[in-house]
């Protein structure tokens, strides 16, 4: 699969952007607010400490922390991190704005928090490298050159999890389907082009399976039929264009849609909103 481009067609349409907002020690309790659309990416390059956030159940979380690792908090959520009064512990610490906000294709289908010793993830010693490099010697222009390398260590952790999707036990979704190497070639196709015309028949050919077959793997790792999910993706990126400003014909027409009504009936059967009343909300 080395030759197909998963990420791509994703982070190119809804763009990440990441902020480092602190580096260096972080003593006592440190909290992290959650806020809307808005995720946190952690790396602890040295000490230890313990993180506590809400689980899924609500209940506090804790875990202990005791080795150079990677803190992905991918969707808003409040934790905090406790640690020792000592300047052994250095960390480097960026925002991550995701475009869509929970609407991002790839929010929606990560865990609440990935954590990860780094030299598990042995492609991000490069970036990481430069990261700290940078972050180490005060220069010109340092703080844009870092958020533009905390992109790529954020880049790098995606290609790291869709090689892992077993190990992390993800749920299924489009990360498990991605990293299927036949259904594979059907989403990126889908994701590139929304508006073809697609069938049960011409996804089953991107992903040369027959119909039947393609149909339930298809259902097995994304966890939707794939009309279903071709809808769906079809109505995120909408939502992305009305935030532009496209107009809803031009919409109707870039989706595949036969008229604007089209575009319109299927958007508030997904959304339960029309597209104006769900963009006088989402402004």
């Amino acid at each position: 699969m080395s030759s197909l481009d998963r990420l791509s067609p994703l982070l190119e349409r809804f763009r990440v952007r990441t902020r480092l907002f602190h580096t260096g020690p972080l003593c006592g309790v440190t909290t992290f607010d959650a806020q809307p659309g808005r995720g946190f990416l952690h790396v602890l390059r040295h000490g230890e400490m313990e993180v506590t956030h809400r689980g899924v159940s609500g209940r506090l979380e804790k875990r202990r922390i005791d080795k150079p690792s990677l803190l992905f908090y991918p969707r808003p959520l409040e934790h905090a991190f406790r640690n020792a009064p000592t300047e052994d512990s250095d960390f480097a610490c960026a925002t991550l704005d995701f475009d869509g906000g929970p609407t991002h294709p790839l929010v929606r289908t990560l865990p609440p928090v990935i954590v990860l010793p780094l030299d598990a993830v042995s492609t991000l010693e490069p970036a990481l490298d430069l990261l700290f490099a940078e972050i180490d010697d005060l220069r010109c222009g340092q703080r844009l050159l870092a958020d533009r390398l905390f992109e790529v260590v954020l880049i790098q952790l995606f290609r790291w999890i869709l090689d892992h999707v077993d190990e992390l036990a993800l749920p299924t979704g489009l990360l498990t389907g991605l990293a299927d190497e036949r259904l594979a070639r059907t989403l990126v196709a889908i994701h590139e082009s929304p508006g073809r015309a697609w069938t049960l028949a011409t996804m089953a050919q991107e992903a040369r399976m027959s119909r039947s077959s393609f149909a339930a793997r298809f259902k097995e790792m994304v966890g939707q039929p794939p009309a279903e999910y071709l809808t769906g993706w079809r109505i995120t990126v909408a939502q992305d264009r009305l935030r532009a400003g496209a107009s809803i014909a031009r919409i109707a027409t870039e989706l595949g849609y036969a008229n604007p009504p089209a575009f319109s009936r299927a958007f508030t059967q997904r959304l339960g909103c029309s597209p104006r009343a769900w963009l006088a909300t989402a402004l």
